[in-house]
């Protein structure tokens, strides 16, 4: 599988693997080691996690599968998030859900991941949600000292906006390597803020959360759905392609800001169509079919 570059000592897979979800999967240890396996096998090599998923728990289930086969570590890239705080019996002290960007918490969160990834560092730290009580000094120095510590290699955003992630890049002399934000063939919103041409201008590879959106595309009946699935259809009919899953993935993935989606799925079939999809080549006419189909519109 094709790689990403992000930074001169760091590439992802064009596809990652979203854990998010893992607690639902029900895996055991020995499973959950062998889907990581059979990702590699795949060519996806980087596996994306939150300190929050699964209500602070998915991190601690993929370790416990790595602490099994510790060798595999040095085959993958670990991605994890910081920022949010929610109201769990986890966490008493959380008294209601919202963010913290400060340097204390980053660098907790940043240890209590090591922890329960059992790794000594992390690949990439992205801030999971813009803070608005965010003191970017703050935030800026605990990346300095996790950085100078080796801890974390690389940082980046989720959900930022253009304007949110100049203004943290201003704080600091290193470059935020991405921005994981949601983009499908039924949530544009990227295209139309800015979002896309400022990953463009600063050569910033974005990571899409939800590139099928959430299923709903196979199954919604509403006008948007309905003219999106068509689309897909009449694509993959000139492609002999029946899966709309592989068409959704490729279509992100050939778009020249070099997309790089999540498949956010336990079963190793739906993820060995994520990585296929790589081989698709769409037209650009082909492209406009789906993004048209889904604006519901021709482009001006």
């Amino acid at each position: 599988m094709d790689t990403v570059k992000l930074a001169e000592d760091l590439s992802f897979s064009r596809i990652v693997h979203g854990l998010w979800r893992l607690a639902e999967w029900n895996l055991s240890k020995e499973e959950t080691l062998k889907l990581a396996e059979q990702c590699l096998e795949l060519g996806i090599t980087t596996f994306d996690h939150a300190d929050i998923y699964g209500n602070y728990s998915c991190e601690r289930l993929f370790g416990e599968a790595l602490a099994l086969k510790p060798s595999l570590r040095d085959s993958m890239q670990l991605v994890t998030k910081c920022g949010i705080k929610l109201r769990s019996s986890k966490r008493p002290e959380h008294t209601i859900k919202h963010y913290d960007t400060g340097k204390e918490h980053i660098i907790a969160s940043v240890h209590q991941s090591m922890e329960n990834l059992q790794t000594d560092y992390i690949d990439v730290l992205l801030i999971h949600r813009p803070d608005p009580f965010m003191d970017p000094h703050e935030t800026a120095e605990a990346f300095y000292q996790l950085k100078q510590q080796g801890k974390v290699r690389h940082f980046g955003v989720s959900n930022f906006t253009p304007a949110q992630f100049n203004m943290l890049s201003s704080y600091l002399d290193f470059p935020l390597v991405t921005n994981q934000v949601e983009i499908s063939a039924v949530h544009l919103d990227t295209f139309a803020d800015g979002t896309i041409e400022h990953c463009l201008e600063h050569r910033i590879a974005p990571m899409a959360w939800s590139p099928l959106a959430g299923g709903r595309i196979f199954s919604a009946e509403d006008d948007r759905a309905l003219r999106v699935r068509q689309a897909l259809q009449e694509v993959g009919e000139e492609l002999g392609e029946d899966s709309l899953d592989k068409l959704l993935y490729a279509w992100l993935i050939n778009h020249p800001a070099r997309i790089i989606p999540l498949a956010g799925s336990g079963k190793i079939d739906r993820i060995r169509q994520a990585a296929e999809a790589v081989e698709i080549k769409l037209t650009r006419q082909q492209w406009f079919k789906i993004y048209t189909a889904s604006l519901g519109k021709d482009v001006a």
